[in-house]
C-alpha cells in the first residue's frame, strides 16, 4: 500500500512537472510569437560569408543563413525586419537601418563597430605588408576603439532607445579570428595573429561595456567559436578568399548557425 501511494505520488509529481514544462514551453513560444523583431548591423549580422544571399538586398548581402533569419524561422515572431548591411558603420545604422524600429518594437539585435575601427584595412595591411606594419595598424585600430568608437556607439544606442524605448536590445560581438599554434603552415605570423585576436577582444570589451551602460545585453561569441577559428581543424570563418575577397574573415553558414545563433538565442 505504501509503495502504491509512493508510486501514485511520484506519477502525480512527474505529470505536474511535465505539464509545467510544457506550459512553460508554450508560454515561451507564445512570447516569441508576439515579438516584433528588427535585426540591424554590419556584415556579421547580414550573413556575408554564409551564402544564399537575397538578390533583392544587393551589396548588403543579406543571407537566409544569417542568425537573425535562423532565429526568426525558429521562433516565428509576429514581425521581422532585416536591415543589416555588409560594410555598415555606426553612421549607416542610424542613417538608413532604423526605419522599421518604432515604439512597438520588442527585440533588436545589432553587430556594429568593426568597420568603424577599420577592420577591412587592418586585415588587408596584415595580409599584404610586413609584420611590423601589421602590428602598427592593429594598434591604430585599438586606439580608435578607445578614443572615438565609444561616442559613435552611444549615438547608435541612443537612437535605438529613442525610437523603441521598451525594446530588448542585444549587442553581439565578434569572434577571435585565429587559433594560435594551429594547423596553418603559411600566411600571417603568430605575432600578427595574436595581435589581431587581441584587437577583437579589445573591441568586444568596449561593446560589452557600452551595452551594459545602456541597459542592453551583450552576446559574446568567442566561446562558441573557440575551436572553430581559422587555423583550427574545423574553422567556421573564411580565411583569405582571393576569388571572393569580401567573404574573407567572415563566418561561414556553420559560423552563423553554430556560433552566432546560440549566442543570440541565449541572450534573448
Amino acid at each position: 500500500m505504501k509503495l502504491s501511494r509512493f508510486a501514485a505520488l511520484s506519477s502525480s509529481l512527474l505529470l505536474g512537472a511535465v505539464l509545467a514544462f510544457t506550459g512553460a514551453g508554450q508560454a515561451q513560444a507564445a512570447e516569441a510569437a508576439a515579438l516584433d523583431y528588427v535585426a540591424l548591423g554590419d556584415s556579421y549580422s547580414s550573413g556575408l560569408g554564409a551564402g544564399s544571399y537575397d538578390s533583392g538586398s544587393g551589396d548588403c548581402k543579406r543571407s537566409s543563413k544569417a542568425y537573425p533569419v535562423l532565429w526568426a524561422v525558429t521562433n516565428a515572431p509576429s514581425s521581422f525586419a532585416f536591415t543589416a548591411c555588409s560594410g555598415a558603420r555606426t553612421g549607416d545604422v542610424t542613417g538608413s537601418q532604423l526605419g522599421p524600429v518604432n515604439s512597438g518594437t520588442d527585440l533588436v539585435s545589432i553587430t556594429v563597430g568593426g568597420n568603424d575601427a577599420g577592420f577591412a584595412d587592418v586585415m588587408t595591411t596584415c595580409v599584404l605588408q610586413s609584420e611590423a606594419t601589421c602590428v602598427a595598424r592593429v594598434n591604430t585600430a585599438r586606439a580608435y576603439v578607445d578614443s572615438t568608437l565609444p561616442g559613435q556607439l552611444d549615438s547608435v544606442y541612443n537612437a535605438i532607445s529613442a525610437k523603441a524605448p521598451a525594446a530588448q536590445v542585444v549587442v553581439i560581438g565578434y569572434p577571435r579570428f585565429y587559433q594560435l599554434n594551429g594547423t596553418c603552415v603559411a600566411g600571417l605570423t603568430e605575432v600578427e595573429r595574436s595581435a589581431i585576436n587581441g584587437a577583437a577582444d579589445h573591441l568586444n570589451s568596449l561593446l560589452a561595456k557600452r551595452a551594459a551602460d545602456h541597459g542592453y545585453r551583450f552576446a559574446d561569441v568567442t566561446g562558441p567559436f573557440t575551436g572553430h577559428e581559422i587555423c583550427s581543424p574545423a574553422s567556421w570563418l573564411h580565411s583569405v578568399n582571393w576569388l571572393n575577397i569580401g567573404e574573407s574573415y567572415h563566418p561561414t553558414a556553420q559560423g552563423q548557425s553554430g556560433g552566432y545563433l546560440p549566442a543570440f538565442s541565449s541572450a534573448v
